[in-house]
């Protein structure tokens, strides 16, 4: 099954947040630039970055979106992995 999904839902689960963890370990990172007065996704694109890691609010507000992304599509998502 592939169902194209929207970047501001992937951004707002918390998953941007936990894949760039992973990539900043690279030196890389998905970059997702936003138009200031409407707030929409303009752009979305792979970038090298020599930062790594988040700061501790970034990390917080990470983890309780994921979480909240889990607790509310584990039915969906054990059904999927069981298929």
């Amino acid at each position: 099954m592939i169902s194209p999904q929207k970047w501001d839902e992937f951004k707002n689960s918390g998953l941007l947040w936990f894949i760039n963890q992973t990539l900043h370990l690279f030196g890389w990172a998905i970059v997702v630039e936003i138009d200031n007065n409407t707030n929409e996704i303009i752009n979305v694109y792979p970038a090298r970055v020599k930062f790594r890691g988040f700061d501790e609010k970034s990390n917080t507000e990470g983890y309780i979106k994921l979480s909240e992304y889990l607790q509310d599509n584990i039915k969906q998502l054990t059904k999927e992995a069981k298929e």
